[in-house]
């Protein structure tokens, strides 16, 4: 690699790592002021995925359970002509079913508690936990178990118990296949403390209310009582998860290369494709373009470079995308 090319990919790597939520130690957030992380260049994409820039979810901490004093979001709301009635005590709330997640077409945008949605934040969507409440959710398959702010309305289809965050999904293992089945537990906040050995931070402690009430058993009570919130988010809100699908390639047995690519990724994503191929545009002097395919009734977005005439092009190439984290080419045929 000349001199002009690896000061271009180390300039490069150095935007990358100060735009990514990675770079930064995760603090904890106050209710209601959930940060929004990520690129400042991301533009919303048509369908929901994965986001293209990578951060270690590892150290963002899990929601700290603080005992609400103020009203709970839990009137009876409608959606797509179907009314859902929230319990009004979640503390004692266990339920087993299937997770989902949401992702990028929602980031950024207002939750049901009119928080604005982060999907390295650490919380959920739920249809009847009133809002705002905290759960432990724990991954059945694998044991691994995570605590959330529920402050948002979902999933509105399928047999689905609750939709977590991106950031969520991943700590609990199953953000590569969509769904995994979990145990749901609500928390108490005020014995969530007590269990640390520690109070309820000063900040916070104020004189307790009175304990909510559970909702009536008959929905019309409740509806009786309190109005139907007209609550209508898009069709496909919180949708099952479309995630950056890499397309299987054979790998090439012969040290020549001429006439074929560097495939850095494939996206179910458009948007995502061409927000990579614009990264690796200012990073890569080659021809970066997007080729699509249908791969079992998907459109997937291919983001290729090339093409490539020799072996040492194609290294120097791989070289540059590795060096600006923006992915692993891998070589193929043309199609």
């Amino acid at each position: 690699m000349n001199l002009a090319l690896r000061g271009l990919a180390l300039a490069v790597l150095g935007l990358a790592l100060a735009s990514c939520s990675s770079s930064r130690a995760p603090q904890p957030v106050a209710p209601g002021s959930q940060p929004i992380s990520g690129p400042s260049d991301y533009n919303r994409p048509h369908r929901d995925g994965a986001p293209w820039w990578d951060v270690d979810v590892s150290r963002i901490p899990d929601a700290v359970p603080m005992p609400h004093y103020g009203n709970y979001k839990a009137n009876p709301y409608t959606v797509m002509g179907k009314t859902y009635y929230p319990i009004r005590d979640s503390r004692r709330y266990v339920a087993t079913g299937t997770a989902s997640w949401y992702g990028t077409k929602f980031h950024g945008q207002a939750t049901a508690n009119g928080e604005a949605y982060d999907l390295y934040g650490m919380t959920a969507a739920h249809k009847t936990l009133p809002l705002p409440s905290y759960v432990r959710v724990t991954n059945l398959d694998n044991g691994k178990s995570v605590i959330l702010r529920v402050n948002d309305r979902g999933p509105f289809y399928s047999d689905r118990i609750i939709d977590l965050s991106f950031a969520a999904a991943k700590k609990l293992g199953y953000a590569e296949s969509g769904t995994a089945r979990v145990k749901v537990e609500g928390i108490d906040p005020h014995e969530w403390w007590a269990a640390q050995g520690r109070p309820v931070p000063m900040v916070l402690a104020q004189p307790k209310m009175a304990s909510p009430q559970p909702a009536a058993a008959q929905p019309l009570a409740v509806a009786a009582s309190q109005p139907i919130e007209q609550y209508s988010p898009p069709a496909e809100q919180h949708a099952a998860a479309v995630l950056p699908v890499q397309v299987e390639v054979k790998k090439n047995a012969t040290p020549a290369v001429s006439g074929l690519y560097l495939q850095v990724a494939a996206f179910a994503n458009p948007d995502a494709a061409e927000l990579l191929k614009a990264k690796l545009s200012q990073t890569v002097p080659a021809q970066v373009f997007i080729s699509s395919v249908v791969r079992n009734q998907q459109i997937l977005h291919r983001v290729r470079l090339g093409p490539v005439e020799t072996q040492a092009e194609a290294q120097q190439l791989q070289d540059s995308v590795r060096l600006a984290n923006l992915g692993e080419p891998t070589l193929v045929r043309p199609d």
